[in-house]
């Protein structure tokens, strides 16, 4: 009995210990987990100290709900340029910007050293036509320095009523010293798609910004062109000066000119961070050639568009380096109509590039230059046309001076980088026919 008592006792307290050595390791386990997630109390001390002194000393009396929201603001400010803190009045006007029509000038901005920085101007708006570009630093709104500004006090700034003015004083790169440019305020409705005919069987396609039906928008104006032209040989699609917009519309262009594979991937913390989107079948274009117009000004969703055609060969990148805005943000609401605007994510194209601080390397560097016609001075070229007696074509002269009656400026003149994309789209079709 006594042995057997013993044994007995020793395999009890092996038992205990075993079991106090599998509580320990999952306290151990949670403990980490806690400390993780728990609040930094010497921080959130000497915050609160903080506070109480700027209660207590601050030169002028200040509320407690604008301390916390100057707080609250700083915090977000301090993490990187794109995440920020919405009040109802900043939440409505993000909505309503992504459906494509709000007040102001018409500029994409951010922040840099403390100036306000044009990322791109939006076409045909106050901004656009007052001549903008992107680049620009803005470094006086009227009579008040930007230094110290928040980007959404100075965005509050330059919004206003419709037909009130507004001086802004810009700084740019090769100009030697800061100008300043006056601006009408307007109601800015952004059409995110436009289209046009270039030549024959060319079109042209321009995506100002992603919005929610960018895409179904898209694909309408390829259908408008393609009944137009009987059919479609090739298209140049412009994201210069885009400076992004809703993802789920750069999703659905790239899906528009793709058959399959991925489209983009995202990279969170959280599992509600992760995203894969894949192309589905089908190709707008039905397989003509595709040439993608990009710049500097050209960032986040018009890159994700941009890496995605490129990683698949589906288009030719033509242009100059974009942007390199490849975090995505995602609003979460709070209370009372406020909300956050959070960076959640890094997003990556289909080869697993990443395009923050990078951006999209076009396939063909092109800088934008302006060029002009050679003439010589009071020659005029002599042509067949011109020798007596030549033989007639069958279609008729084209007139002594080989003009054919349009007196458009060329493209090469109105737009040189548009005008070499064409010749590039001209000759992968050729190079298609052939094959």
């Amino acid at each position: 009995m006594t042995t057997q008592t013993r044994v007995g006792a020793g395999l009890l307290m092996g038992l205990i210990l075993g079991v106090a050595l599998s509580v320990s390791f999952g306290v151990m386990a949670d403990r980490h987990q806690h400390e993780a997630d728990a609040l930094p109390l010497e921080e959130l001390r000497t915050f609160t100290d903080v506070y109480m002194r700027i209660k207590r000393n601050y030169v002028e009396e200040v509320e407690d709900a604008k301390l916390l929201e100057h707080a609250i603001r700083g915090m977000l400010s301090g993490l990187d340029p794109h995440s920020s803190y919405l009040t109802p009045s900043e939440f409505s006007e993000l909505q309503i910007g992504t459906r494509g029509e709000f007040g102001g000038l018409g500029l994409e901005v951010g922040m840099e050293d403390g100036f306000v920085k044009v990322i791109s101007p939006i076409d045909d708006t106050p901004a656009s036509r007052a001549g903008i570009q992107a680049g620009d630093l803005i470094i006086r709104l009227d009579d008040n320095p930007v230094k110290g500004m928040t980007l959404n006090e100075a965005v509050n700034q330059m919004r206003g009523p419709r037909g009130s003015q507004i001086t802004l004083t810009v700084v740019r790169e090769g100009v030697d010293r800061p100008f300043e440019l006056t601006l009408t305020r307007d109601t800015i409705r952004v059409r995110s798609v436009r289209s046009e005919m270039l030549e024959p069987g060319f079109g042209y396609l321009r995506i100002t910004t992603f919005q929610s039906k960018t895409a179904q928008n898209l694909v309408e104006e390829v259908r408008k062109l393609q009944r137009e032209s009987g059919g479609l040989r090739g298209l140049v699609l412009d994201l210069r000066n885009n400076p992004g917009g809703v993802l789920n519309g750069a999703v659905g262009v790239s899906d528009a000119f793709l058959t399959e594979g991925l489209i983009v991937y995202t990279e969170g913390r959280v599992s509600d961070a992760q995203f894969r989107y894949t192309a589905s079948p089908g190709d707008v274009l039905k397989g003509a050639p595709l040439v993608v117009l990009v710049n500097q000004g050209s960032a986040s969703a018009s890159e994700i568009v941009a890496g995605a055609l490129q990683d698949h060969q589906r288009g030719i990148i033509m242009g100059t380096s974009t942007f390199g805005k490849g975090s995505v943000q995602t609003i979460l609401p709070l209370s009372q109509g406020k909300a956050l605007k959070l960076t959640t994510a890094r997003y990556f194209t289909p080869s697993g590039r990443s395009i923050q601080a990078e951006g999209i390397e076009p396939d063909i560097r092109l800088e934008p230059v302006t060029v002009t016609r050679a003439e010589t001075p009071g020659i005029k070229p002599i042509t067949e046309a011109h020798l007596n007696r030549h033989l007639q074509s069958r279609e008729g002269d084209a007139g002594a001076d080989g003009s054919d009656g349009q007196d458009k400026e060329p493209l090469a003149q109105r737009d040189f980088q548009l005008h070499e994309a064409l010749n590039l789209l001209k000759g992968l079709d050729i190079l298609q026919a052939r094959r």
